[in-house]
């Protein structure tokens, strides 16, 4: 945070959104009619579950990066019975022994083994599900909050946890017009403004910050040159905010930077897969608004 705050351009991850509260409301905010991804991704996994679900191996986990609810997971273990584990791995302790006590609940038969992490940092499977035929879940189009070369480095990390005989779906949103875009970044209830400002919250709670959401605006915007969309916290007027022993100034404008959310079309999905050594085996794309899900496998000879 205090790196963050003390850049130029002020930023912060977007993992630190999701405390408890946070995890809570991102989950509000994919009810919202605004926010098209997960209920499009959810609609073609739906469709496309039974292909993918052809191809898993018997015996094999399921590993799932930023799990969080594991809605979509469902999908995936009702049209391939043959998996035998799941490792869910995510940032919030909450959400992470919540869904995986709901899917022991629903599976029986299935070896859940929550790992609790952040998937950027180098990680190491459970013991037991190590020799198990592998098979990394990334839905969300989570992918498209790391910059490009972030991306890369991350995708490249999870060949070498998951392993050469690996595949891996990854969803990911499609380019489009952006009043759509800004749209589900600014939802007409304030959901995802909560949810903008409740990093300002846990700021205040955990770093002894004195913030004032009053005193900040969110706001959404399409970078075009870059293909993403932006959260922004901008500040009303100036101030001085003071957070774990160091005092930042805000001018009237200013803006803390907290969330990008790259677009794709096929095009640029596969040549950063590539990038990665990873090729796209075969991908499907929803109608409008368009969302695509991808299915991933290592790249002969590529290094990981």
């Amino acid at each position: 945070m205090i790196a963050g705050l003390s850049a130029r351009q002020k930023s912060l991850s977007p993992k630190y959104f999701y405390d408890a509260i946070g995890s809570a409301l991102f989950e509000a905010i994919c009810l919202t009619p605004e926010y098209y991804p997960t209920r499009t991704e959810t609609a073609l996994l739906r469709e496309v579950a039974a292909d993918i679900g052809a191809g898993i191996a018997d015996g094999a986990v399921l590993v799932e990066f930023g799990s969080g609810a594991s809605d979509k997971t469902r999908l995936l273990l009702d049209a391939a019975p043959q998996i035998a584990a799941y490792v869910p791995i995510d940032i919030s302790v909450d959400a992470l022994d919540q869904a995986a006590a709901r899917l022991a609940r629903h599976y029986p038969a299935l070896q859940v083994a929550p790992l609790a992490g952040d998937f950027t940092a180098e990680l190491s499977l459970p013991e037991p599900v190590r020799p198990r035929p592998k098979v990394g879940f990334f839905p969300g189009s989570t992918i498209g909050n790391f910059t490009p070369p972030q991306a890369v480095a991350f995708l490249r990390s999870v060949r070498r946890l998951l392993g050469e005989d690996a595949t891996l779906i990854v969803g990911a949103d499609v380019v489009k017009d952006e009043a759509t875009l800004v749209a589900a970044y600014d939802d007409a209830a304030g959901v995802t403004a909560g949810f903008n400002k409740n990093l300002l919250t846990r700021i205040n709670r955990e770093l002894g910050g004195d913030f004032d959401l009053d005193a900040f605006a969110h706001e959404a915007r399409w970078n075009a040159a870059l293909q993403r969309m932006e959260m922004h916290l901008v500040s009303r007027h100036d101030q001085i905010v003071n957070a774990a022993g160091h005092a930042f100034a805000f001018k009237a404008g200013e803006s803390l930077h907290s969330e990008n959310s790259h677009k794709f079309t096929a095009a640029s999905f596969a040549a950063l897969a590539a990038q990665a050594g990873w090729h796209v085996r075969q991908a499907w794309t929803s109608a409008a608004p368009q969302f695509a899900v991808y299915l991933l496998t290592p790249q002969d000879g590529a290094a990981a």
